[in-house]
């Protein structure tokens, strides 16, 4: 699990983002993907043995292409300049709460967790589950290593209550947003330790509560 191979390869193919480098560089590519294919494995060892839902994921079942789809982009980019793996049980097609693991060079690394724009009928479910038991989701919230590691809940919100419920709902700001999502910000130092395997794992293993209260809402 080389992340300094990762890092370096992928800042390399940031500057030279087309075909024709990429046909050079083939082998310097392939190294660097079966790297982070060990590493997600590994990260997926390690969280299974509490998150049930993880045993058996293949790792390349969690991991996205790396080609990016231009047909709507003014960007004609060939190739992403990340290595992303969204990890849940389904891997990367889930419909449920997620872990994702995303590495890119200069200081755009991150762990990231939750769902992201769920359909209207998933949000509606997690927006029951705050009004019903808002508690837990705040004990999750408070509990110290969640704040070392993610501050609080994040997502895009909306402007006014959501319908069904009041302005001046208790947990109104929780139920305004329209994802809910939590991030650790890496830089490239922290992605090239050779603890970082260890690191994404703590970090993931302190957002799993957060994800189970998600997937109990959606279920």
């Amino acid at each position: 699990m080389n992340t300094t191979h990762i890092l370096s390869f992928l800042s390399d193919l940031q500057a030279n983002n087309e075909k024709a480098w990429m046909d050079q560089h083939r082998d310097r590519y392939q190294t660097a993907r079966q790297h982070f294919i060990d590493l997600v494995g590994h990260v997926l060892g390690e969280l299974s043995i509490d998150d049930e839902s993880l045993r058996g994921l293949n790792p390349k079942d969690c991991i996205f292409r790396i080609n990016r789809d231009i047909r709507f982009s003014k960007d004609k980019s060939p190739y992403k300049n990340n290595f992303g793996a969204a990890m849940a049980e389904g891997g990367k097609k889930t419909d449920q709460a997620l872990y994702y693991l995303h590495l890119q060079p200069n200081g755009e690394s991150f762990l990231a967790g939750g769902i992201y724009q769920p359909p209207p009928p998933t949000l509606a479910k997690v927006r029951q589950e705050i009004d019903y038991n808002a508690s837990e989701l705040k004990t999750i919230t408070d509990a110290p290593a969640f704040k070392k590691y993610f501050g609080e809940i994040q997502g895009d919100a909306l402007k006014r209550a959501p319908k069904g419920y009041e302005p001046d709902h208790p947990n109104i700001e929780l139920l305004k947003l329209k994802s809910y999502l939590v991030m650790h910000k890496l830089t490239d130092k922290q992605v090239a330790d050779k603890q970082f395997p260890a690191t994404a794992v703590n970090v993931f293993q302190s957002m799993q509560p957060f994800l189970n209260y998600l997937n109990v809402a959606v279920s």
